[in-house]
């Protein structure tokens, strides 16, 4: 039960200060606490004695209001520093999760559902923290604080009566063992249910268009009740274990109170105790009440904490796919990218999906990837970003082998504009300068320029400083397109990388883009991957994949030379171009 604070032994280590402090002012104010019934005891003996005196009292109430008082500042600076502790340990953990989320690779993500990393960072991560701070609040009053009234009671009343009174607490921390193992087994299930839930509400909300577009409202519906039936129902399996320990600590007190106020009775009746002392005992025995029932929710806390703290812990543990050079090399224009006899395949894919890839790009040169859908266009341009192992093969930029670098250096070269566009819902102009953050005004109207989105502004509600929503709801597919590659062109990468980025343009706007960008990089790489073979007429080279081969290779005048597939595709665009 107790593993999990061994696991953040860590923690402890670095706030062993602030932890100290709160579990000492913790048990300063539960030794205060013992203070009002000894008081009210004494009291009820001094009026049954018949010797109360206006002075007696007057002390009597003196102490206790000073008690009172020193307990709320004492409970105060525990209670701050003990749940700071605890915020402390979230937001730590939150940073490393995120730092976790950013590092990993495409791997990570396809066998890992979003709704259930989302999941770990919120739910699992308030477990977390709960037990930090209000499991040692229990864990301190379920043994210091019991123990000290236990202490108190049998040493200041009768030690009898307390010995007999605390017998059926041993039944209590059999059944909490019992229990404690179930709830941890079933909060797992209870977990990893709700995980499904938030993937299956982030799908809807994401494919929101779609579902309205098919009419499948009602059967989104059905499936989210089911889902949320299965969160339910696995959650109320944990409550129905956790609700057996409030019966079971109010029948243990009851036992104790019967115990007390019984065998209590006797002792007055042969004069071994007196009536305020009986008394004491009773407000005593109601005060163990609490550390009871802190014994049941310490083990709660603690097998839910165990258990989120696992999953947190089976995240932050996983290894990345791709792993940087423990001396990297720094290459700032490489001369050239060579493909050499490079194979690779995915980690979930049985076939290849590269295969004996041999292309030299020159710096300053354009190279245009054409061929059939699935051909591996986009899976030769992610060799790049080095986003999985490298396969088979060589893959350098310029003298040096691509692993020889560090990912952060590999990227820091690339301006990328990927099939799928993702925008944040921010301003035009906040996306734009997420390629390059401390651009200045003049580079950002030059990107926008070279984008052709200038004209757009103007059409916008608020220009440059219009919030595109959520993933860029606001926008049309081309302008999504066109602030992407203007994010890219902002950072003059040595390296710019196309993938399919023009494919929701007009012909006319394709074409003024790939002229400014031929303008401006003529001393640049530039990868333009395209389905529309007018984007690519004017590359130094062409490759046309299949099933990851290259079977075509050359400038755009000699591939229609050699009457493969590139001349047919050129020639029905062509035709399309005059038929439409």
């Amino acid at each position: 039960m107790f593993e999990v604070l061994g696991k953040l032994s860590w923690f402890y280590k670095i706030s062993w200060k602030k932890y100290t402090v709160a579990v000492l002012l913790l048990c300063v104010a539960n030794l205060l606490g013992i203070l009002p019934p000894l008081l009210v005891g004494k009291t009820v003996d001094a009026i049954h004695q018949g010797v109360l005196t206006p002075g007696f009292l007057q002390r009597q109430i003196i102490f206790l209001a000073s008690a009172i008082i020193v307990m709320y500042v004492v409970s105060f600076i525990w209670q701050y520093q003990l749940f700071s502790g605890a915020n402390s340990l979230e937001k730590q953990y939150r940073s490393r999760l995120m730092k976790k989320f950013l590092n990993m690779s495409p791997s990570f993500y396809e066998k890992n559902r979003t709704g259930d990393l989302m999941a770990r960072a919120t739910n699992d991560l308030s477990a977390v923290a709960a037990t930090a701070g209000f499991g040692i609040l229990t864990l301190a009053d379920s043994t210091l604080y019991l123990i000290t009234i236990i202490i108190t009671m049998g040493v200041m009343v009768s030690w009898k009566l307390t010995l007999l009174a605390v017998l059926p607490l041993p039944i209590l921390a059999l059944a909490m063992k019992i229990l404690g193992k179930k709830i941890h087994e079933r909060y797992m299930l209870a977990q990893t249910a709700f995980g499904e839930m938030n993937d299956g509400v982030l799908e809807a909300v994401e494919g929101v268009r779609v579902v309205r577009a098919y009419v499948q409202e009602r059967d989104m519906e059905e499936k989210f009740a089911q889902m949320t039936e299965d969160v339910y129902q696995k959650n109320i399996q944990v409550k129905r274990i956790e609700a057996l320990f409030n019966p079971l600590t109010k029948i243990v007190t009851t036992l104790s109170y019967m115990i007390g106020l019984g065998y209590g009775a006797v002792l007055v009746s042969r004069g071994e105790m007196t009536v305020g002392g009986l008394v004491m005992f009773n407000v005593y025995l109601g005060m163990i009440v609490w550390p009871m029932f802190a014994i049941g929710e310490l083990i709660n806390v603690m097998q839910m904490g165990n258990a989120s703290l696992d999953r947190v812990e089976e995240t932050l543990q996983t290894t990345e796919a791709v792993v940087d050079p423990l001396e990297h090399i720094i290459t700032r224009e490489p001369n050239d990218i060579h493909f050499k006899g490079l194979a690779f395949t995915y980690p979930q894919s049985e076939t290849m999906n590269l295969q004996n890839i041999n292309v030299r790009i020159k710096r300053g040169e354009t190279l245009g990837i054409v061929g059939k859908t699935g051909s591996g266009k986009t899976t030769f341009i992610k060799q790049l970003l080095r986003e999985y192992p490298k396969g088979d093969g060589e893959l350098a930029l310029g003298e040096q082998a691509i692993e020889a670098h560090s990912k952060a250096q590999v990227r820091q070269l690339i301006g990328y504009v990927p099939q799928t566009h993702t925008l944040f819902s921010r301003s035009v102009r906040e996306n734009i300068l997420f390629g390059k953050p401390d651009a200045t005004e003049q580079q950002l109207q030059e990107a926008i320029r070279l984008a052709d989105f200038d004209k757009d502004l103007a059409r916008l509600p608020e220009g440059i400083h219009t919030i595109v929503g959520e993933k860029g709801v606001a926008l049309s597919g081309g302008q999504k397109q066109r602030i992407s590659i203007a994010r890219a062109l902002i950072r003059e990468p040595e390296i710019l990388l196309l993938d399919d980025s023009l494919s929701a343009v007009d012909a006319k706007t394709e074409a003024r883009i790939i002229a400014n960008i031929r303008q401006v990089r003529s001393q640049k790489t530039t990868i333009i991957v395209t389905h529309r073979l007018s984007a690519i007429q004017h590359a130094d080279q062409i490759i046309v994949l299949e099933d990851g081969h290259i079977i075509e290779q050359g400038t755009h005048e000699q591939l229609l030379t050699l009457g493969g597939w590139y001349k047919e595709q050129y020639d029905r665009q062509q035709l399309e171009e005059v038929t439409s």
